[in-house]
Parts: structure tokens; sequence; C-alpha cells
């Protein structure tokens, strides 16, 4: 099979030049590798990183209502191809066309949330806060802004991100996964369609070397980042060091608290949706449900009677699940299994024994179900990020609350009751960013912020929502003063009555 090319996007048009490094890009369905991705090295950093300074001036300066019409456009050309997104996402990373496709139609919603930027820059004003001075506040662009997005998202982690910069009034330079980088080169061609200046947008591929170069480059004024923690923590370290502005978004370990008085079958429902769902390669997934007894036994008999319906195979193929994305990720998530065996978890579905439909060389693993988890056993301390889900059986919603509070992690948490004061309990006394009560995934709407506490966020701001636009933007107050018209000489203007 031919592989082809793929390259950075600079200035509104394919790179040019010679790349000294490349990496291949794999279809995780047939473990075939169908294309050659460009590295850039550090001086193609700052070849790109030009080009979106020089764009950035002209761009910041550019009316409201031009971008928000700029934002319309691209909101119209995404719509318009969004199976095609879709397509080449499940090509790259292995999720099913479905899920795919319910990722970019996510992305959508924070394009539409920015393109009400004339209404979300608004700024404050008080008028004779002193004898006849007025003090207003104004928010102005950064400059440019980098976004680094992970491999389980490629469309809709960067749709958190760029949109607001640009309607912001900033340029953009992404750095996609290497695993699956064609969805963002499709998107941010879109940009260029809707009218968006050339330089705007860019999309610069790479590894660390691209990485590290963006935290430290002088004209680069923030950075967006979307991965694992240890990486999360080392972008903001190294970025704040740097003098940049930093949002870095980390791992997690999410728990499900289902109590007695639950609807179980919900409950199973959820856990499966919430564990297998793309695999379990989300920050979101659910891969903790903690049982409150006595009914441990019944959910997960429930729970494993709705897995063995499911079917794991190639996205386009109607399947429920799709690969992994590598095939050495795939091997790292399947030494989990075999360590849970080992510590002594029940392991009750092993996903190692399913039947794919796809390649004999595709990166397979079936959704896998543990119970009677202790929590020093390295499937709960870990992230694994694969299709793992583990079962703790506690005694009490106290127990299970402390289970939640004490891990290091806070990104999401759900708890599955019909107590309303249970749920409002929950809801207060959990150290988490955002939490779901009968709904296992709580990722919000655009308009609301996205992100967690603890080692799951590193920086004070959210993604996307009324902290998005605070992150892209620098606030300014003036202090005015004008004197009196009435002072003397010539005056054209509006006559005034005293």
């Amino acid at each position: 099979m031919s592989t082809s090319r793929i390259t950075h996007l600079v200035g509104g048009a394919s790179w040019t030049g010679v790349a000294e490094r490349t990496s291949p890009v794999y279809n995780p369905a047939t473990g075939a590798v169908t294309g050659e991705l460009d590295l850039a090295s550090a001086a193609t950093v700052d070849e790109v990183v030009k080009v979106a300074h020089e764009a950035s001036k002209a761009w910041g300066a550019t009316s409201l209502t031009k971008r928000a019409q700029v934002l319309f456009g691209f909101r119209e050309l995404l719509n318009q191809r969004k199976e095609e997104i879709a397509a080449l996402i499940t090509a790259e990373h292995g999720k099913v066309l479905s899920d795919a496709l319910g990722e970019v139609t996510r992305g959508l919603e924070v394009v539409e949330f920015a393109c009400g930027i004339p209404h979300l820059l608004k700024g404050g004003y008080s008028e004779n806060v002193s004898t006849k001075v007025d003090v207003y506040s104004i928010r102005q662009p950064l400059g440019v802004s980098a976004v680094i997005s992970p491999f389980n998202f490629p469309a809709m982690v960067p749709l958190w991100f760029v949109p607001i910069a640009v309607a912001c009034g900033n340029s953009v330079v992404i750095k996609p996964s290497e695993k699956d980088p064609s969805a963002v080169n499709a998107v941010a061609a879109l940009w260029k369609e809707a009218g968006l200046p050339d330089g705007v947008v860019n999309v610069l591929h790479g590894d660390k070397e691209a990485v590290d170069r963006l935290l430290e480059h002088p004209d680069v004024k923030s950075v967006s980042f979307v991965g694992s923690t240890p990486i999360a923590r080392y972008v903001y370290e190294k970025g704040t060091a740097h003098g940049k502005r930093v949002q870095a978004l980390g791992g997690a370990k999410n728990h499900m608290v289902v109590l007695p008085d639950a609807d179980l079958d919900l409950a199973a429902d959820a856990a499966v949706n919430a564990g297998f769902g793309s695999a379990g390669e989300r920050c979101m997934a659910i891969s903790a449900l903690v049982a409150v007894e006595p009914i441990a036994d019944e959910l997960v008999s429930k729970i494993a009677s709705r897995m063995a319906t499911l079917k794991t195979g190639d996205g386009t193929r109607g399947c429920d699940m799709g690969p992994l994305v590598t095939g050495p990720h795939r091997d790292k998530v399947v030494s989990y299994v075999s360590a849970g065996s080992d510590e002594g978890a029940e392991l009750v579905v092993d996903g190692r024994q399913d039947d794919f439909d796809g390649g004999d060389d595709g990166f397979w693993l079936g959704p896998t179900l543990f119970d009677k988890v202790t929590p020093d056993m390295s499937i709960y301390t870990d992230e694994i990020f694969g299709p793992v889900l583990s079962v703790v059986r506690v005694n009490s919603y106290d127990a299970a609350l402390e289970l939640v509070n004490s891990n290091p992690y806070g990104n999401g948490t759900a708890i599955f009751t019909n107590d309303g004061g249970a749920a409002r309990r929950f809801q207060n006394e959990v150290e988490v960013g955002m939490v779901g009560i009968n709904v296992p995934i709580p990722v919000p709407m655009a308009y609301y912020s996205f992100g967690g506490w603890k080692n799951s966020l590193f920086g004070d701001t959210h993604a996307h929502g009324t902290e998005g636009v605070h992150f892209f933007t620098k606030g300014k107050v003036v202090t005015s003063r004008w004197l009196d018209p009435t002072h003397g000489g010539l005056n054209l203007g509006f006559p005034t009555h005293d």
C-alpha cells in the first residue's frame, strides 16, 4: 500500500520544505502504515511562528464584525464537511464513525459559541467615578497562541481552543498528535475557505523538539495543552518559566458512584457507554465504578451481560468499539489486564479473548471488566486509557466519597441515585471539577468551561466558555478625563444645554 506525505500548513498553504525526520501514521484497524508525517525541527517552528506573528498584527486589529463573519462561515463549512472529517479520524485514530462524527459535532458547539464574540468581548464602563472622570475596561488579543492537542480527540480538542483564540484576535499554531494528524489539517484548511487571512491558523507537526521550541519561543504568548498529567505538568512548568500563560489539562481517573437506590439498569448502561466508548481512550471515560453495597453483585452481572452484546472491530463496519490507537499502546493496556489478574482482582470479562471484526494486524483489545478491585492495585491507581473498567466495592456513601476525594486526579465524576439530597450533597462535597448526576460523562456545553481539579489541571483557566475568552485576551483598564466643551474656543460638535 502506498503512503501519503502529511506536512505542515503554514500561511494558508502546505509547507514546501524538506523534513529532516518523519514519523509513520497507521490505520489502527489494519496495522498498515498509511502516511509519513513530517516532523518539525526547531528551525521549522521558528519559521511557522514568524508567519503567525506577522499575521496576528492585522488580524488583531480586525473588527469584531469581520471576525464574527469568518466564524460563521467556518461554522457552515465545518458542518458541511463533518462526515469527511469523521472519516479521517476513524482512519487514523480507530474510533467508530458515529463516535468520530459526534466528536466533530461537539467541536462545532464551541465554534457556535465563538460566533458570539462581539458580545463576549464587551467591557465595562463606569461614568463619573471622580469629577468628570470615567473608567472603562477592554480586552485585547495576546498575539500568537499555541495549541498542543492529543491523539484521542484530534478534531474536537483543537476546536475547544482555536475558534475562541481566533475570535479574540489571535493567530494560532496547532501542534497535533503525531498519531492522527490528518483531521487537523483538514479542519485548518476550512479557515482559509471561510475567509480567514493566511497565517492566522497554522498547523505544525512534530514531537518533543517542536513542543519545546514552542514553549521557549518569545513570540508565543499562550499555550493550551491537553494530554497526560506528567506532560501537562512539564508543559505548564516550562511554559510559565518562559513567561507564557498556560492552561494544561492533564489525565484522569474518573469514578462513577452507584448508590443502592439507583436505577441499576440505567447505571449499567451508563457504565458500559462511559467505560468503553472510544475504546476508553478519553480523559472523561469512567474507569472506576464505585458500587455501594449491597448492589455490587447485581450491577456487575448487568454490566457483564451488556458487554457480551458489544462488537469490537473496524470503525467503518458498524461496530460498537474500534481498536486502540497504536500497537505499543495496545500492548501497554494489555499489560494492565495481566497485572490486574496477578494482583488479585476478579477478571469478569477478558477483552483479550474477544472476536474482532477487523484486520489480523489491527491493534485490538475488547472491553474488559474487573470486579473486587482494591485501591492499591495498578488497574485502580493508574490512568490506563483503554477499555478496562474496574469495580470497587464500598459499604457506604461516605466511603465512596472518601475514595473519590483521596484520588490525586479531579477531572470528572458521576453519581447515580434517585435521592436528590444525596446528589446535592455529592455535588458540593466531591473534590472534582466536573460532576454528573445520573450523567456518566459530564462534559459541559461550550458556554460553560471544561476542566478538572488537582492533578487534572495545571494553570488557573479551564477550556472554552467565558474562561476561554479571558485566557485568550488580556485586560486593560482606561481612566479618562476630557475637558468640558464650555471651556472656550471653537466647538462644531452637537449643541449642549447647561
